[in-house]
């Protein structure tokens, strides 16, 4: 069926509400063709798209189908796993809290249990609800820190990480098989709940949350040391982290948190900020501006869904600095080892998670605790499939784990990162430093001084509708095709395509295979301890080159830097 013929079928079927054609008559084509051109992608992840009519776009129709899908493996499954469930949560989005109603009603009209948070949850306390509930999956219906024209539906495992791919995979085929229409089963809200399938659940579950959350703690001494005099600021970006962040900090301890009122209220609109991504300094000016008149050095924010935290620090030169999630990564690592060293708690078979293209500092703090580094794919459901590993063999002991973009866990009670546990921790190790009459901005110069100058970037080129994702493509392909021998003057030792598993030696022409899952990421291993990598984003339009190096000095490694986005903007430029 081609995109015009799926657009008629939309405005003339009885499946549809008026609202709905209202939106559809008199598109132009080429809007007609962005909206119909193709289904919304359903990856491991599940569903994430611009809201609005279309097969293209989240509404309705695209998540009844996606969660007919959903139900249809579940029945495959057996009985048993129809009757585990599923639990369901939401963030503060435009639309969140209907869609997550329209997955409970169909997944009860196919005989499936629904457990529905009865307000917006974060994404670490849906993760965690799969396993309190013993579900056979989670859906979390969220668009992360995306701008507000997006909403997601991610999907859980019943071990409380993202589905893996094999189950996926069978999900997207049922779905790819399914009439958006036609095939769709669903029920009243109410029906569902006298018939018992759908059940709504509350603060049972987050006290739960808070007790395994508190257990996190490394040093809950220092704040008892400074709570009555530490000061900081807390905003959830009109997120899902208001009520769980602040709950978690009065119970370590914390005494003077002082919020951003204008971003308190949950708001899918977003109206304070151009993103609510705590990656973007830009979403702090209110909390800067408000730490200049109160006199406060320290400031956190969380993202909608509440899995990642961003810090604002004060430096000696009294300016408010955005620490990267590379540096707060680096800082927590620290902050754990020597604290679990300290207390004779550090385990021999101790193990700290990265993903490829995070700081590698990481290593060298790891190897000065004798902790191993293990280096997987980007995205936090790599992370918690390793962990599900260990539970299995016991081989190993999870300690902590974290992305460049944001993302920490410290426990395993969840399988996604945690912007509750990190906001708890990266604040107590904010006291322990204030303890040693330091700020987090002194900790992360001691840690230079101590390893190197480590520095790492982010440049993310976003590139949307049908035009950007073939842009995306050719950028990918010609790189790959013909990969620089060298970036700003290093030469490439290693030449790493995770696409097809191999690793090249550029002198020698010597291949050696990689072991990592297929992904579509270009690793450049270059001399003088640099690197570059390049891949596609997984849930934005974006592609995103990573690029880190070793110093002798912070200046030095920063210049390192800008001379390689240089290199590789001008490489962009010519394809």
């Amino acid at each position: 069926m081609t995109y015009t013929e799926e657009y008629e079928r939309w405005l003339s079927s009885a499946a549809v509400d008026d609202k709905t054609k209202s939106e559809l008559d008199g598109l132009d084509e080429k809007e007609i063709q962005e909206r119909f051109y193709k289904n919304l992608e359903f990856g491991t992840g599940g569903l994430r798209g611009i809201l609005g009519a279309g097969t293209n776009r989240m509404n309705v129709y695209t998540v009844r189908k996606a969660t007919q899908g959903l139900a249809d493996f579940i029945n495959s499954s057996g009985e048993e796993a129809a009757n585990r469930g599923v639990v369901i949560s939401f963030d503060s989005r435009i639309n969140s809290d209907v869609f997550a109603k329209e997955t409970a009603c169909v997944l009860a009209a196919n005989g499936v249990k629904a457990y529905l948070s009865d307000r917006l949850r974060p994404v670490p306390e849906l993760s965690f609800a799969v396993r309190y509930f013993e579900a056979f999956a989670g859906v979390m219906v969220t668009a992360s820190h995306n701008p507000p024209k997006y909403n997601g539906y991610k999907v859980y495992g019943d071990d409380g990480g993202q589905m893996p791919p094999e189950s996926a995979d069978k999900v997207l085929e049922i779905i790819e098989n399914t009439d958006i229409f036609s095939d769709v089963k669903t029920c009243g809200f109410e029906e569902g709940m006298q018939s018992g399938l759908i059940t709504i659940f509350g603060e049972l579950l987050d006290r739960a949350y808070y007790a395994e959350v508190i257990k996190q703690q490394i040093n809950p001494e220092a704040v008892k040391v400074v709570g009555n005099d530490f000061k900081m600021i807390y905003t959830p970006i009109h997120g899902s982290g208001n009520i769980p962040v602040r709950k978690i900090l009065e119970m370590s301890g914390f005494k003077n948190v002082f919020l951003v009122d204008e971003q308190v209220e949950p708001d899918g609109n977003f109206p304070t900020v151009k993103s609510p991504n705590p990656e973007d300094k830009d979403a702090f000016k209110i909390a800067i501006e408000m730490a200049k008149r109160e006199n406060i050095d320290f400031i956190i924010g969380t993202d909608p869904d509440c899995d990642r935290v961003g810090v604002v620090v004060r430096n000696n030169e009294g300016e408010y600095v955005a620490l990267t999630g590379n540096m707060v990564g680096v800082l927590l690592t620290e902050y754990i080892l020597q604290g679990k060293k300290a207390t004779e708690s550090l385990p021999e078979n101790g193990v700290v998670i990265k993903t490829i293209v995070t700081s590698y500092m990481a290593d060298a703090i790891c190897e000065n605790y004798g902790v191993e580094v293990m280096n997987v794919l980007t995205g936090f459901k790599f992370i918690g499939e390793k962990i599900k590993e260990f539970e299995k063999d016991n081989s190993k002991t999870y300690l902590f784990g974290f992305e460049e973009s944001y993302g920490y866990l410290a426990g395993t009670y969840a399988r996604d990162k945690d912007a509750v546990v990190a906001s708890m921790l990266i604040s107590e190790m904010a006291a322990w430093y204030k303890i040693r009459n330091m700020s987090l901005f002194d900790g992360l110069n001691e840690l230079y001084e101590k390893y190197g100058a480590y520095r790492e970037r982010l440049m993310s080129i976003t590139l949307e509708g049908i035009d950007g994702v073939d842009k995306i493509k050719r950028i990918m392909s010609a790189i790959r095709k013909n990969p620089p021998r060298a970036i700003a003057g290093l030469n490439v030792n290693y030449f790493n395509d995770l696409l097809y598993s191999v690793k090249a030696d550029v002198k020698t022409g010597a291949t050696f295979e990689i072991t990592l899952p297929k992904s579509d990421v270009l690793l450049f291993e270059m001399e003088n301890n640099s690197w570059c990598a390049v891949r596609p984003s997984g849930t934005e339009p974006k592609i995103k080159f990573y690029f880190g190096t070793k110093a002798a000095s912070v200046s030095e490694a920063e210049e390192i830097i800008d001379n390689m986005i240089g290199n590789i903007k001008s490489i962009i430029n010519n394809i």
